[in-house]
């Protein structure tokens, strides 16, 4: 009987080494001989539990399968404990009836080798889902970076990429949703969008998230409509049974794959993906770019423009030109602005084929400070030659907001040159971030408290400009040429009653009104029924060379 008995041990044991190699742990093969194994010892339960740590095992934070039960399990027979080299814990426990016979020493020793395997296999599996769950996915359980490569990867060695397209998505303005609906139910909503867009991709391909409200991902062209109508305006569930529901959408980079197609790394994608998005994410809402080769071009553009750029910051090839600032009753210059002119090859570059390049990263930072220490050298000069100065506005990027060392900074050049600090004006543009906004009232305030003027940029362009002038103490106000009524308008029309009531409120207020890009008579007419009474524009004067200004200051006065 024994040796018949060793004989069903030693074919268990082959069955379980088999289908261990094999098959997952939830398949009904393995069920099956776990169960089969359970009734040929007489075991009524057995359960395996898995922990990452000792420490969840003590929280009782992990997994707990139940590998068999027949409901009559009540008399612990047998446990096992065991702690992994990367300190998971298995635990395994079988149960028998509770009038079950003692068993064999023999029979015991079965069972713990039989159990072992089993818990071995189980941890095996586990520790195959961590890695893929740690691996592959982020914190909040979305795919990421890796999965994608992955998925790239594979596809690439079985010639399934051909006529595929990939995305590069940017949620449009979600920090809005965070603060419409709350942090924690901004999250389901990036979850559960997330999980729209899976969906209707489905077998098809991919979607990752690359951090915060970024994704990309791939997907067969026979679902693109579906897909890019997420894209494009996605109404998305929240709250408890999704009874809420919130619009959401996105700047998508889109990259058609041609067919066949052969990826040589995951960077030809991306390279494409990201660049396409970059032009949907300059676009309104909505926006879905298509790359092509010109974006190639573009982004070649860019880098020669970046690479030149410290170039000509080192030579000087960048110059300061000052447009007057006007007092149009008296015909008398008040200020200027000083405004940058790049010189290359005796042309000169206009503002808009560099500026918007500098502002990709903090490369604007360091041409405001040039300009803000050659304005401060001129008016040093000017001063030296017993000459009438005027104060001088210098632009700063809401970039600069995110140094913490600003103020001191622009302090430091300041009063390196000894200029009275009445004579210089920093403008800065709105923000539509709270934590800029925060940095913008800091610093405004400090520049003040050092005798600074500050101004207000482009007023009237944005959708918080009231907002801006209750809540910072602006010296001066910049009217943007398209906040002033046209001169055909009615007197009654609402542009000229916005402006009307508007410029009052910031003269009520103690500001300096500017008003930019005046160039007619007429425009000068609506200046003076409103008490606007310094203008900029063309109107009397371009931006002007230093030599040419000089002149002008001389001066003093417009002719009529």
């Amino acid at each position: 009987m024994g040796e018949v008995y060793n004989q069903k041990f030693i074919d268990f044991l082959q069955r379980l080494l088999d289908l261990t190699h094999a098959e997952p742990f939830d398949h009904p093969a393995y069920k099956a001989l776990i169960e089969e194994i359970c009734e040929h010892y007489r075991l009524a339960r057995g359960d395996t539990e898995f922990y990452t740590t000792p420490m969840m095992e003590q929280r009782h934070i992990g997994e707990v399968f139940c590998d068999f039960d027949n409901g009559k399990g009540e008399k612990v027979l047998h446990h096992i404990r065991i702690v992994s080299r990367t300190k998971a814990v298995i635990k395994a426990t079988l149960y028998v009836e509770a009038d079950d016979p003692e068993r064999s020493p023999e029979e015991m020793k079965q069972v713990d080798i039989l159990l072992r395997i089993i818990i071995g296999f189980v941890a095996r599996m586990r520790l195959i889902r961590m890695v893929e769950e740690f691996g592959f996915h982020d914190i909040d359980g979305f795919y990421n970076f890796r999965a994608f490569t992955r998925y790239l990867m594979l596809a690439n060695s079985e010639n399934k990429l051909g006529g595929k397209v990939a995305f590069h998505i940017d949620l449009h303005n979600f920090n809005m949703v965070n603060q419409e609906v709350g942090r924690q139910n901004g999250d389901t909503v990036l979850m559960n969008y997330y999980k729209m867009i899976e969906e209707a991709i489905g077998d098809t391909g991919i979607i990752i998230r690359l951090g915060g409200d970024k994704f990309v991902g791939i997907f067969d062209r026979k679902v693109k409509r579906s897909v890019f109508g997420l894209f494009s305006d996605a109404a998305v569930p929240y709250g408890e049974g999704g009874d809420k529901r919130i619009r959401v959408s996105a700047s998508a980079g889109i990259y058609m794959l041609s067919d066949p197609y052969v990826l040589k790394t995951p960077g030809d994608i991306m390279d494409k993906i990201m660049l396409s998005g970059i032009t949907a994410k300059q676009q309104t809402e909505g926006s879905i770019v298509i790359y092509d080769d010109r974006m190639k071009a573009e982004k070649d553009h860019v880098k020669k423009i970046q690479a030149e750029f410290r170039k000509g910051l080192a030579q000087e090839k960048f110059q300061v030109y000052y447009q007057p600032k006007v007092d149009i009753e008296t015909r008398r210059i008040t200020g200027a602005e000083a405004l940058c002119r790049w010189l290359q090859n005796g042309k000169i570059v206009p503002p808009m084929e560099f500026i918007p390049i500098l502002e990709i990263n903090t490369d604007i930072c360091d041409l405001d400070f040039y300009m803000l220490e050659h304005v401060c050298r001129h008016i040093r000069k000017w001063l030296d030659e017993g000459r009438e100065v005027v104060r001088i506005s210098v632009n700063f990027s809401r970039k600069h907001l995110l140094d913490v060392d600003m103020l001191s900074k622009i302090m430091k050049v300041i009063d390196q040159y000894n200029v009275p600090h009445e004579y210089l004006e920093i403008e800065l543009t709105e923000t539509t971030t709270d934590v800029l906004f925060r940095d913008l009232k800091r610093v405004v305030r400090g520049l003040q408290q050092e005798g600074v003027w500050t101004a207000v940029d482009d007023f009237g362009m944005g959708y918080s400009s009231l907002n801006l002038i209750r809540e910072i103490p602006w010296n001066v106000l910049k009217v943007d040429k398209n906040f002033v009524p046209k001169d055909d308008e009615d007197e009654g029309s609402v542009s000229n009653l916005m402006f009307k009531h508007v410029i009052s409120l910031a003269q009520d207020m103690g500001m300096e009104i500017v008003i930019e890009g005046v160039e007619t008579v007429s425009q000068l007419d609506i200046l003076r029924r409103n008490h606007c009474n310094i203008a900029q524009g063309y109107f009397f004067d371009r931006p002007l060379p230093l030599e040419e200004f000089e002149a002008r200051l001389d001066r003093k006065v417009y002719p009529e």
